[in-house]
């Protein structure tokens, strides 16, 4: 497999069913009633072994972004109606959020509880966010959610088009500005602790030039994440794993959601 700049998709298993897709090795033996002693015909897959489909990873990233939008709804409304103060979700959906991502990454496990609960707390962290720029400038979550929909939609079309091919080159250019604009975003908040502001996410040409980087980054980063998606379902990567493809995806579109959000604050912003 290609690298990613995506830690969710760092060394993953892939296939292992045979030249037959959907078969495991070991089923080989599985012999067909009233037939003692023949080879017979191989034990059919069950849901949890068989290969990954398209289906799959559709279906789990749907379940996955659904639950995140409710949750970031019903707490956006409750932000905005007064009826709790942001900062509590805010820091405690960002926490859980964050030590959930580290738990799937590292453990490199496609529990879809673990998922679910990701995407619940991120959808709380969105939420309280999304509360307060819609209270400094309405209409703007609907904004953000449109322009990220529109951003995924267009590299998804990019992608099964062919138009821009992930080449190793391309990866290494990606996983580069990555790592770049992450660096670059750990020392902004470091020299800020000591009042010091470089002035890239203040509302001005660098501010809204550094959004648009950032934004683009992201985009290309799910070129990574489709061609990484692509490879576990042509190698026959276990149907269980489309939920770590969909978390995977979760986390490029939380950054993505992010940056949108921010571009558009500054843009209309006095």
């Amino acid at each position: 497999m290609r690298s990613t700049s995506n830690p969710a998709f760092r060394n993953l298993p892939t296939g292992g069913y045979g030249s037959y897709t959907g078969i495991q090795p070991q089923a080989q033996g599985y012999q067909q009633p009233g037939m003692p002693g023949h080879g017979g015909y191989p034990a059919p897959p069950t849901t949890g072994d068989r290969p990954m489909t398209v289906d799959d990873v559709v279906t789990k990233t749907a379940m996955t972004l659904g639950l995140a939008l409710v949750v970031g709804i019903v707490t956006a409304v409750a932000v905005l109606g007064g009826a709790i103060s942001p900062y509590p979700p805010m820091i405690a959906g960002l926490l859980v959020g964050l030590v959930l991502s580290l738990v799937i990454i590292f453990k490199k496990t496609p529990n879809p509880a673990l998922v679910l609960a990701y995407s619940a707390a991120e959808g709380v962290f969105l939420g309280a966010i999304t509360g307060v720029f819609e209270s400094f400038v309405p209409g703007i979550a609907f904004q953000a959610i449109l322009g990220t929909a529109l951003v995924f939609i267009t590299m998804l079309v990019v992608y099964k088009t062919g138009a821009i091919k992930v080449t190793p080159k391309l990866t290494k250019w990606i996983i580069g500005a990555t790592i770049g604009a992450a660096g670059l975003m750990l020392v902004n908040l470091v020299l800020s602790m000591f009042g010091v502001n470089m002035g890239i996410r203040d509302a001005g040409p660098l501010g809204i030039g550094i959004s648009l980087l950032f934004i683009g980054i992201a985009a290309f980063n799910f070129l990574l994440d489709f061609d990484m998606a692509d490879q576990m379902i042509r190698t026959g990567t276990p149907s269980k794993w489309a939920w770590y493809v969909a978390f995977g995806l979760m986390t490029t579109l939380v950054w993505l959601y992010l940056e949108m959000l921010r571009l558009l604050y500054m843009l209309q912003s006095d």
